[in-house]
């Protein structure tokens, strides 16, 4: 299959127009990592001093890990700073993904998004689905056994099948050295926080966050971005999906202008705060009609549980 269809900017800006939104800051990429980390470190703080905020701050910081990991992504892009080097230190080393196994992948996944080779097709091949499906997979999600299967199941099913004259150093090792961010951020917060009585912070305020809203609202962006949207679609207008967000979803579900998602397939290299005013542009140009896009999260998930449930057949 051919790369998928791209856009020219100069289709709809001229060089004057496209020149801010092309221009990455030096600051204001770094400056929303810094958010990012603040608002999980106020939101742990809240959690510590007034207990029975422990679920409101699990869904605040699950969706900071969230918006760690889309300020990744726009490193991947080598949209987070001016200077590739400094962008790729702080994409690698300030979030929370390996920014250059990353990398490759994504870029696959622009160059052939909702072709055969796109590589993260099946994220959005299975769509639409029944609403019990639906509820099914977000039970999954809430319940940690979408991040077990996701992270762990590997290393527990390599454990079973080893031999019993298979040394079992060598698997754990492997096994720590491939989530040595992991383990090096629970052994951090750990050493910070157990002296003070406060062991349970890592495992309270950030693996059950990882473990159960993060993985929610990763399935919830990847719907709304891609699933009903046409396979081999010619139109680069309509690869991917931008979805409004109101203030509530973008503190809990779509942080850091995750939600325009067409405007980034559009112009993947745009730093994703700019995403904003280019589609306020193409609505004054009358291109936003064109576009693929959502009223909100919710008309989106009812398109994509909107597979009929199966009938059951009446007792004879």
């Amino acid at each position: 299959m051919p790369a998928a269809a791209r856009v020219d900017p100069k289709q709809f800006f001229s060089a004057e127009e496209w020149a801010p939104l092309a221009g990455r800051s030096a600051w204001k990429g770094p400056a929303m990592v810094a958010h990012a980390w603040a608002v999980i470190f106020l939101a742990g703080a809240m959690a510590v001093v007034w207990p029975i905020t422990i679920p409101l701050a699990v869904a605040i910081i699950g969706a900071r890990q969230l918006g760690l990991a889309i300020l990744m992504h726009d490193a991947a892009h080598g949209a987070l700073h001016p200077d590739l080097k400094v962008n790729d230190w702080v994409g690698n080393h300030l979030t929370t993904g390996d920014l250059m196994a990353y990398r490759p992948y994504h870029l696959g996944h622009h160059k052939y998004a909702q072709q055969a080779e796109d590589p993260d097709l099946g994220l959005s091949a299975p769509f639409p689905i029944t609403r019990t499906s639906l509820r099914r997979k977000i039970v999954r999600d809430l319940t940690g056994q979408t991040y077990y299967k996701l992270k762990w199941s590997g290393l527990v099913q390599r454990l079973r099948q080893r031999k019993p004259d298979e040394p079992l150093w060598p698997i754990l090792k492997d096994a720590v050295v491939r989530r040595k961010r992991f383990f090096a951020g629970m052994l951090v917060t750990l050493a910070l926080t157990a002296p003070f009585g406060l062991w349970w912070v890592w495992p309270v305020l950030w693996l059950i966050p990882q473990a159960t809203w993060l993985p929610m609202i990763t399935r919830l962006r990847n719907i709304a971005e891609h699933a009903c949207v046409a396979k081999n679609e010619p139109d680069p207008l309509r690869h991917a999906r931008s979805t409004h967000a109101n203030w509530l979803e973008r503190a809990f579900l779509a942080p850091y202008y995750v939600n325009y998602h067409c405007e980034h397939h559009m112009f993947m290299h745009v730093p994703c705060y700019h995403l904003p005013r280019a589609q306020r542009m193409l609505r004054a140009k009358g291109v936003l009609p064109q576009m693929l896009t959502s009223p909100s999260y919710v008309d989106v998930l009812r398109l994509a549980s909107s597979k009929p449930e199966r009938a059951v057949a009446p007792a004879v």
